[in-house]
Parts: structure tokens; sequence; C-alpha cells
């Protein structure tokens, strides 16, 4: 089943739906090349590792979906470079919203794919499997539920329960 949504403006849709969006009241940093994307919402939480994150998430089918990843908000150690936003393109993701960094950014800008995150840094992650997936996770003063929705451009990032027009 699809996961993918037609991507808008936030502006627009803060505009068109007040009472039906949560924005994230946290600065992101654009790596990608595709700067505006939406999808439904596949979590994980885990912090300085991404063991778990790769081989149940980005190993899997994204469907048009988006990935919400929350490292904690360190920038010690990266949360994604470019073989992983490289397999997450393969597996049909369309972006992924990071709280914490990644590497690999000049790289990065030039993949078909969303990626907001804080920061970057070279150190790649520790792989001892540590985290959880589809758990609801909070930061930037919202709560990320999988099957929600997420929207994101240059303007920020919003979050809904349904699908916008």
């Amino acid at each position: 089943m699809s996961q993918s949504v037609t991507s808008h403006p936030t502006t627009d849709l803060s505009d068109a739906h007040p009472d039906k969006v949560r924005p994230v009241l946290q600065l992101f940093v654009d790596y990608g090349a595709k700067r505006c994307f939406a999808g439904r919402i596949r979590t994980a939480v885990t912090m300085e590792d991404t063991k778990l994150v790769q081989d149940k998430l980005f190993t899997s089918q994204g469907n048009g979906g988006v990935i919400v990843l929350d490292g904690g908000g360190s920038l010690r150690t990266a949360m994604l470079g470019d073989m992983m936003a490289e397999r997450l393109i393969a597996n049909g993701w369309t972006g992924i919203v990071i709280n914490g960094a990644v590497r690999d950014s000049q790289r990065l800008a030039q993949l078909d794919l969303g990626i907001k995150a804080l920061g970057l840094t070279p150190v790649r992650s520790a792989k001892a499997g540590i985290g959880a997936i589809d758990v609801p996770v909070a930061f930037g003063g919202v709560l990320f539920e999988p099957g929600d929705y997420v929207y994101c451009d240059e303007d920020g990032v919003l979050v809904a329960k349904e699908p916008l027009n």
C-alpha cells in the first residue's frame, strides 16, 4: 500500500489547516536534493547507533514514506551517510527527518531524497543495535507517531494525523 502523499508548501498547509497541523519548533538544515517532501511517518529512536535503523527501516520498502529518526539531538555521530541515503532511495523512501547529524554532505546534496538534520559530523555511528522502531518520538515540541503524516520544505516541518491537500 502506498504511503506517498502530495507535498504542498508548509506555509499553505499551515494557513489552510491551522487546527490540523503541528509545527516542529526546531531548526533543520536541508541536505538532500529534494527540498519539498511529504509522506506517512515511520519512526525510530536511537542514540549514536544506526544498526537497528539500518536493519529494520532502511532496508524495508518505503512506499513513499518518510522516516523520522530521533537521534537525541546528538551531533557527535552521523545517523545517515551517502550509502544509507542511496539505500533509502532504492527502497522507495521519499525523505528522512533526523534529530541529529549526517555526513557525506556533498554527496547527499546530489541525491533525490529529502533530508533534514540538525548538522554535520564526519564521525560514523556505532553498530550495537540499540533503539526502537515504530514508537512515538518527541522533539521540536511535537510528538511524532507512526502513521502520522509529515510535510517538509525550506520553511519548516509540519505534522498531521491525516493526509492534507
